[in-house]
């Protein structure tokens, strides 16, 4: 089981990204998709999450400005991330609590960088 995230990129502040992350090897199903993000110097931190049947969960830090979605039946979640601040800088890891071949996985992506510049 794999997931791969991708989407981050250096943008002003205010700008927006639309982070991706797929999960692939044969899964039979994904409980709950996550992002989460560390910034230098910071530990890791949730960002946002998602259940199978859609319900979220965000941090204040992002609540209002950044949306977790995802298509079960692609095995994917995105984070929309909107009115970027400075302070949103971070390497940005996605999450999944998956089935696959009988056995259950905590897998994390390899990370994808977000930089907003002032």
């Amino acid at each position: 089981v794999q997931l791969q995230a991708s989407g981050g990129g250096l943008v002003q502040a205010g700008g927006s990204l639309r982070l991706s992350c797929a999960a692939s090897g044969g899964i039979f199903s994904i409980n709950m998709m996550g992002w989460y993000r560390q910034a230098p110097g910071k530990q890791r931190e949730l960002v946002a999450t998602i259940t199978r049947g859609g319900s979220t969960n965000y941090a204040d830090s992002v609540k209002g400005r950044f949306t977790i979605s995802r298509d079960n039946a692609k095995n994917t979640a995105i984070l929309q991330t909107n009115s970027l601040k400075p302070e949103d800088t971070a390497i940005y890891y996605c999450n999944a609590d998956v089935w696959a071949g009988g056995s259950r996985y905590l897998r994390w992506g390899q990370g994808t960088q977000v930089t907003v510049s002032s």
